[in-house]
């Protein structure tokens, strides 16, 4: 889950609080490096004991190798390479070629958050969905979808849905309340910028003047 926008991952980091890192697809990153992946991991294992690792499904797809062509599936979707199997495997490769030993564990949630039990608001909501979407097909009304706006429930055009994509805005309050829990760094490469891995610009010389 999260092929393009990391919502999912943003708010499972927010509300667990345990999390270390966490990865969307809004916010390129790397793995090599002073501010990579690997050397935060590292960093975070030698200062905690562990490190827990939360990746959105369309994460990092521009450092994933693969070779193969572009395959879609039958609704036109891209299919995205496995991130989540990319990073344990480099990870578990980092750690061996520095001869340390970790505990390194993968856990795809994927159908662990389709599968939760629906509650009676979950039903009440979905029911009055139903409805409302029969009653619309009543009146003479196609292509259009039922959602929530401004708390009202309504009929919206398909083509309002499907003309934007809605995205985690990374100067957002929500995504700097995570940044702030779980203290990850920037993780690309500082070095033609001249900051530093969390994006602080080195302090300027100060200039004497002698008499």
């Amino acid at each position: 889950m999260g092929r393009n926008s990391g919502f999912i991952a943003m708010h499972a980091t927010l509300s667990s609080r345990d999390v270390d890192v966490c990865l969307i697809p809004e916010v390129p990153f790397q793995m090599d490096g002073p501010c990579g992946l690997n050397a935060y991991v590292e960093k975070r294992l030698k200062e905690r004991g562990r490190c827990i690792v939360v990746v959105a499904e369309g994460a990092g797809q521009n450092i994933v190798v693969d070779k193969r062509a572009v395959v879609r599936d039958r609704s036109g979707n891209r299919l995205l390479s496995d991130i989540g199997l990319y990073l344990y495997n480099e990870l578990k490769l980092y750690f061996q070629q520095k001869e340390t030993e970790i505990n390194l564990k993968y856990i795809d949630p994927t159908y662990m958050i389709r599968a939760v039990p629906a509650n009676a608001a979950d039903n009440l909501y979905c029911t009055m969905l139903a409805h409302m979407a029969v009653h619309g097909a009543f009146a003479g009304f196609t292509a259009f979808t039922v959602g929530p706006v401004n708390g009202f429930h309504t009929y919206i055009p398909l083509a309002d849905v499907t003309n934007l994509q809605n995205k985690v805005n990374i100067v957002d309050r929500n995504w700097l309340r995570l940044v702030a829990s779980t203290g990850q760094s920037e993780m690309m490469d500082t070095s033609l910028s001249g900051s530093d891995c969390n994006g602080t610009e080195p302090e300027a010389e100060p200039d004497f003047l002698t008499a």
